[in-house]
């Protein structure tokens, strides 16, 4: 299954994790120091909430969708570039507390959208 990707900035990860849990009714994927995810499934969306230092709060950091296989991210990557947009790939990146093979491009206003299926978690760094 595809979702759809939402990664803000969040100025108090326990506080946006707290608001998240009650908004969508279920606890979260994840969590690691500075960084949180929620898997939902109805709607299909990825929520990673970014904490201080990633940018300003209340602000996206990217926007992405998440896919089963590495497969679909290069049917993407090729997709992308039949489209004349020009993607960047980033193999096998450590990223989310995760394992990740990614491509990506920006929109005309520099905001960067990924492709990306992960791997395998990571439980630190």
């Amino acid at each position: 299954m595809s979702r759809v990707q939402l990664s803000i900035n969040v100025a108090e990860l326990d506080e946006a994790v707290e608001f998240y849990t009650r908004l969508f009714g279920l606890p979260p994927a994840k969590v690691r120091p500075g960084y949180a995810n929620f898997a939902i499934e109805d709607p299909p969306l990825k929520l990673v909430l970014n904490s201080p230092g990633n940018g300003e709060p209340g602000t996206i950091n990217h926007l992405g969708v998440e896919v089963t296989s590495t497969g679909e991210v290069a049917g993407h990557r090729e997709r992308l570039r039949g489209q004349g947009l020009e993607p960047e790939d980033e193999p096998e990146a450590r990223c989310c507390y995760a394992l990740q093979d990614k491509t990506w491009v920006r929109d005309p206003d520099s905001l960067p959208w990924e492709f990306y299926t992960v791997l395998e978690h990571i439980e630190s760094w």
